[in-house]
């Protein structure tokens, strides 16, 4: 194992190395939080596809595959789907924006008022996926070295706050490229081809499984509608990926860039499926699915390319937890501290902004890492987290995007009835159920419609500056530097 864990202990360090290169760069807000809003096409493509695809999508869809088949792609397939869309119908405006939070667009959108109780819920769903993603840390690193889960969860999520505090977005793009470029490599182009050939291939696949593993809806039409709700429509609105799309250098980017990471997305959810399907064959009797990519990593990859698979499943983990835990920090100053003092915004050149989102980091990830240890069910945080984001959120904001007639009291009674709704209902049916996000989402986009349409509409001034700043023509947004840059 000497030379595997040469491999991940060489790749711990370059991240480490890339947070103090990106804090030279971080000088401003935008520098620190949205890498100054400059990154290029291929850039921008791969810490995208970095980001959506963690260790629920690379551990779990291969878990998936050993439970489903290829019907287990679904998952991360419907991640790609939401990605595609966001891409294509609202990237561009979004970019254009030229905000930090999807609170700051609901502000702009309504006229101020959606604010601190939209950051509330973004911020709870950001602090639950920057913590199921830190808990995955004690699965690889129990592979890797055989250290317990608190010292684990500790480790990984050490490094991770290292590098995220030091340079912001910076540092968090520098090592989600890095990262893209380890999982493809790992996960595509070594851990696939090897699987299918151990299994016996294809035929050998067929001869031994289920039929039932090889039908494209064997996870049941119900479980792939719940992860469109969950997954696709999450896509669409989750400050982690959103804080991205504000990263791009123009809108043509957004789109481009964002289009070609969902579509890599669609790939890596199939071969996910195909790695778990062999895993089945190989490793029938496995207690967990989800121990089917370390076992298949440990027993069936030679040395060295075992270190390289090992650290792309730790590159899914870190990429997904330091962008949430960016995005936790960003709402937590921007939309729910600063809001609650009453300070007004500084602008971005000031270094103050920075030092203050730096602590915020810090003090985040803290807070991560302590609920990491303290918490035992992962699926359930993972999922209160996106059933409250989007049953509270999903209609507020694609309300305003698309509906010139939401106002600000229909959105503020979309939110808090969405939410109460999806709690409420979670109390009842059970955390895991599917009703949750199916009623909470028909309850926000009713309670939206009736008030918004009982409600004088939102005054032509703000819905003026709101079209100005769509087209990106904000007078005070012409000075942000935007230079070709990556």
């Amino acid at each position: 194992m000497a030379v595997d864990y040469t491999v991940i202990v060489v790749y711990l360090a370059g991240m480490l190395a890339m947070g103090w290169w990106g804090m030279r760069r971080a000088k401003s807000k935008s520098e620190f939080l949205v890498a100054g809003r400059r990154l290029g096409p291929a850039m921008y493509s791969g810490t995208m596809a970095a980001i959506v695809l963690g260790g629920a999508s690379t551990i779990g869809g291969v878990g998936l595959g050993y439970k489903y088949g290829l019907s287990g792609a679904w998952m991360v397939f419907t991640i790609g789907l939401g990605l595609l869309a966001l891409s294509v119908f609202f990237s561009a405006r979004i970019a254009r924006l030229k905000v930090y939070t999807v609170s700051e667009m609901l502000d702009l959108r309504y006229g101020g008022r959606a604010g601190v109780i939209s950051g509330v819920v973004m911020w709870a769903y950001t602090l639950m996926l920057a913590v199921t993603s830190t808990i995955a840390y004690a699965t690889i690193f129990d592979v890797l070295f055989d250290l317990n889960r608190t010292v684990a969860i500790i480790l990984g999520g050490a490094i991770v706050v290292a590098y995220s505090t030091l340079g912001g977005m910076w540092s968090i793009t520098l090592t989600d490229m890095v990262q893209f470029v380890v999982k493809t490599i790992g996960v595509l182009l070594l851990l696939l081809p090897i699987a299918v050939v151990k299994a016996g291939g294809f035929g050998e696949m067929k001869a031994k499984l289920p039929t039932s593993y090889f039908d494209p809806l064997g996870i049941g039409g119900e479980t792939i509608f719940t992860y469109v709700l969950i997954y696709t429509f999450g896509m669409l609105i989750g400050q982690d990926i959103w804080q991205r799309v504000f990263t791009a250098r123009s809108d043509r980017v957004a789109r481009h860039g964002g289009t070609v990471a969902g579509t890599y997305c669609l790939v890596y959810a199939l071969a996910g499926a195909v790695i778990g399907t062999a895993a089945k064959v190989l490793y029938p009797n496995l207690g967990s699915a989800d121990d089917a990519f370390a076992t298949i990593v440990k027993d069936e990859l030679p040395i060295g390319v075992r270190g390289l698979v090992l650290a792309a499943a730790l590159a899914a983990v870190m990429s997904t937890s330091s962008g949430a835990l960016i995005a936790c920090a960003t709402v937590a100053n921007n939309d729910i501290w600063s809001r609650l003092r009453g300070v007004v915004r500084r602008t971005d050149g000031e270094h103050d902004e920075v030092k203050g989102n730096r602590a915020f980091i810090l003090v985040m990830g803290v807070a991560v890492i302590a609920t990491a240890i303290a918490l035992n069910d992962v699926v359930e945080a993972l999922t209160v987290a996106y059933n409250l984001l989007v049953g509270g959120l999903l209609v507020p904001i694609l309300g305003g995007l698309l509906w010139k007639r939401g106002t600000a009291q229909g959105a503020l009674a979309s939110v808090i009835v969405g939410g109460l709704a999806v709690i409420g209902l979670m109390a009842g049916y059970g955390v895991l159920a599917n009703e949750p996000v199916y009623y909470g989402l028909l309850s926000s986009l009713v309670a939206y419609v009736a008030v918004s349409l009982a409600t004088r509409p939102t005054d032509e001034a703000v819905l003026t500056v709101w079209r100005e700043r769509l087209a990106g023509r904000n007078p005070e947004l012409a000075s942000e530097p935007v230079p070709a840059h990556q």
